[in-house]
């Protein structure tokens, strides 16, 4: 059974995708007693699928079908959700830099940091001739270090991540979006710089309209254009020295590519911040009965009957995929932070705030 897996090699045996946790469950459940034909199932199966039907009634007997979704994307639908993501990215920025503090350290800034005495030599504009007058020493006032950053983006556009398992639930593209945005929308406030990544490298943006504006033009052009083969994970050829990165995906691709992607950005060096975004039905697999899973990017089906009785198995699974996407990020000096699309995304852009901090200081130390 899936307990009897040692933690040294967890990795290689468990793979990226909830439909092939499914099929490795399948073989291994007496109650799925059907057997599973066509191709190899390997780490690009894709449990996300639109649902075609209706919902499971906790019966056991029905015969839900889970269809792919159109792979075609749908700008036009996209752009009219767009003005409410970016005042809802503005609201929640405006949230996060109200609790924010400065670099702890001397430096050019606006912010008061310390006094320290005038050594010789020193400049008489640096002195600060009123808290001077109250010691028979002549002091500096020093502000606050403000080293202004840059974060590439990264939104995985692929179509896996065009689904939801509820109409009431956002799709996992539109909740990276809104999460891409309201982290640019915190660094710009900070005077900070954000960039735009693409499969074909730094994006030139629209001209016109603030830089968040041009930021949400950038990703919905980007949108608009993606075709079924858009790649999950950026390139790191493209990726300058001492980067950061915010790479929002549900990581639902090949293993072996995101190993490679995340050692070869540490060779860059770069550090990358990893948000994995999932629909809580890749979480819990709450689905009753015969159930037919199809793909989004050309995987074949999976049938499956009682699909229930791998539930617990199958949270089993997720769990430990997700210990080991968070234990391989950290073996490369990244970080990762998860997020559900049904919770709010204040605690996991706090979480992020706080890694995004945490990697920059250690790199400023280093330097």
């Amino acid at each position: 059974m899936l307990s009897s897996l040692s933690s040294s090699n967890i990795w290689a045996d468990i793979l990226l995708s909830p439909a092939s946790l499914l099929q490795r469950l399948k073989g291994r459940t007496s109650q799925a007693t059907s057997v599973l034909k066509g191709s190899d199932w390997a780490a690009t199966q894709d449990f996300s699928a639109s649902l075609n039907g209706r919902q499971p009634d906790g019966s056991g007997n029905n015969a839900l079908s889970v269809q792919g979704s159109h792979l075609g994307p749908q700008a036009a639908a996209l752009a009219a959700r767009l003005p409410d993501m970016l005042l809802k990215a503005n609201r929640i920025a405006a949230t996060l830099y109200a609790g924010q503090h400065g670099e702890r350290r001397g430096g050019w800034g606006e912010a008061f940091w310390q006094y320290r005495q005038a050594q010789p030599g020193e400049p008489a504009a640096h002195i600060d001739w009123r808290q001077s007058a109250r010691s028979t020493q002549t002091y500096v006032r020093e502000t606050e270090a403000e080293a202004p950053q840059t974060l590439l983006l990264w939104c995985d556009l692929s179509p896996s991540m065009r689904w939801r398992s509820h109409t009431t639930l956002p799709e996992k593209r539109d909740r990276a979006l809104l999460l891409q945005l309201t982290v640019a929308a915190l660094l710009l406030r900070s005077g900070e710089r954000v960039r735009l990544l693409t499969p074909a490298g730094l994006a030139t943006l629209p001209t016109g309209g603030s830089p968040l504006e041009r930021l949400a033009l950038g990703l919905l052009r980007l949108a608009g254009t993606a075709e079924p083969s858009y790649p999950a994970l950026p390139v790191a050829a493209y990726i300058p020295r001492h980067a950061h990165l915010l790479i929002t995906s549900d990581f639902l691709c090949e293993d072996a590519a995101l190993h490679t992607v995340l050692r070869q950005l540490a060779g860059v060096p770069a550090t990358a911040h990893l948000l994995h975004i999932y629909d809580p039905a890749e979480r819990t697999l709450p689905y009753q009965g015969r159930i037919s899973f199809e793909g989004l990017e050309q995987e074949a089906p999976l049938d499956l009957p009682h699909v229930q009785s791998l539930r617990a198995d199958y949270e089993k699974q997720f769990l430990a995929r997700q210990n080991a996407l968070t234990a391989h990020a950290a073996r490369y000096g990244h970080s990762l932070v998860s997020h559900c699309t049904q919770d709010t995304p204040l605690s996991c852009l706090l979480t992020l705030q706080n890694q995004v901090r945490h990697k920059a200081a250690l790199k400023g130390d280093r330097a």
